[in-house]
């Protein structure tokens, strides 16, 4: 007598569990994708100056456009998913992406350049709060009951991880591979084609309201009973961003230039290498009370650029990226520790309008000092202007801390 074995057929809810979860991947490597292609150019910088006469301060506004687009597509469009739908908004984002490589492949024109990176900004601004509420609500439809670590980390991970993977992906296909100023964003134009088409399949989780609604920009709003702490984490963001800022685009030239190591794949390490410590730290404090994570991000990121201007002064290597190693470190537990300080204090209904702020002061963090220190290298030498740098974002973190580490 022989017995036969069947599997019996999926029930629906396991089905739909499993499409949720594949849906949680794919969105987590299409956000860590459309990040990753944002800081292509960060080892390239060097290139266009050498071949296409860019200069210092050409670099800094093309990456100021990059802030600029973020910071506009934050307030008009970041906001949208909660009505239209999380994949109406990704899809557009994720296309826009690939419009800026499909524009940075047509030329080298700093014109061109600077259209794209508005581009890329435009669709990171619609990316990043998108995709994390995709993500935290593909979770809790996959895994009904659990917690919100696991799509918290992943979002942490991708995020910063998709920066670091961006500059070391790019530096090593400029170092190694033919057309340094195309093949990187050809590469980053099909992957980011496929994280589109892949997207378009991945479940929707919000439902979309038929009654037409009245469009309006997302707001700010700043908790009144709580401002000098609101402001003090809007300056913490801030902090945080001008020193990641920095090594997205004017750390390069100093490795080339004031270190005398010209090497692509190098440059593109440097920047991962602190995006990598960013998310490293974010990872190992996520547990830790958040006025730690404050505390521990405001001396690591002080202690790293100490000792990345020493690196530079001194002339050595080694020393520079360990500072940036360090202050990547403390930037990315402060810019955590800043977003959750705003969480704790905003009421629920009013939550999103308050980390609105939070993100505009990090975005002009982001911009504002490395296009200051991009016009001071015109008039001061290298090492010089990154102390001035240094010493600016240190002032800063004094001003903050004291708010931020009150209990």
């Amino acid at each position: 007598m022989t017995s036969v074995l069947t599997r019996p057929a999926p029930r629906p809810q396991d089905d739909r569990s499993a499409r949720h979860e594949r849906g949680f991947w794919t969105i987590a490597a299409a956000f860590a994708v459309s990040l990753a292609f944002t800081v292509v150019p960060t080892p390239l910088w060097a290139i266009y100056q050498r071949h296409d006469g860019y200069s210092t301060i050409a670099v800094t506004v093309a990456f100021a456009a990059y802030a600029v687009g973020v910071i506009v597509s934050l307030f008009l469009a970041g906001h949208l998913s909660d009505r239209w739908g999380r994949r109406r908004v990704l899809l557009p984002a994720i296309l826009l992406e690939a419009a800026a490589a499909a524009l940075f492949l047509t030329s080298t024109s700093l014109g061109v350049v600077i259209v794209a990176r508005v581009l890329s900004g435009l669709g990171v601004g619609m990316l990043t709060a998108t995709a994390t509420a995709h993500l935290s609500e593909l979770h809790a439809a996959a895994r009904p009951g659990a917690g919100r670590s696991r799509a918290d980390l992943v979002a942490t991970v991708a995020n910063l991880g998709g920066f670091a993977f961006g500059p070391l992906a790019a530096g090593l296909l400029a170092q190694y591979v033919t057309a340094p100023l195309r093949t990187s964003y050809a590469v980053f134009l099909v992957l980011l084609l496929a994280a589109a088409a892949a997207v378009a399949r991945v479940p929707e989780t919000v439902t979309v309201r038929p009654q037409r609604q009245r469009y309006r920009p997302q707001r700010v709003a700043v908790p009144a009973a709580a401002r000098p702490r609101y402001f003090a984490a809007g300056g913490g963001a801030f902090a945080a961003l001008s020193v990641l800022g920095l090594f997205t685009s004017l750390a390069p030239a100093f490795v080339a230039g004031t270190l005398h190591h010209p090497s692509r794949a190098l440059a593109g390490l440097v920047a991962s290498m602190v995006f990598a410590s960013g998310a490293v730290a974010q990872v190992l404090l996520r547990r830790e009370p958040v006025r730690r994570q404050v505390a521990g991000g405001l001396i690591l990121m002080t202690a790293g650029l100490l000792t990345l201007t020493a690196g530079v002064w001194a002339a050595s290597l080694p020393v520079f990226l360990l500072g940036g190693a360090v202050a990547g470190g403390g930037a990315g537990a402060l810019l955590k520790g800043a977003v959750s300080t705003v969480v704790d204090l905003a009421p629920p209904a009013t939550r999103g309008e308050a980390l609105a702020g939070v993100f505009l002061g990090g975005y002009l963090g982001l911009a504002v000092p490395v296009l200051g220190l991009g016009v001071a290298t015109q008039y001061l030498p290298a090492k010089v202007a990154l102390l001035g740098f240094a010493a600016a974002v240190i002032l800063v973190i004094g001003a903050v801390s004291r708010r931020l580490l009150r209990r």
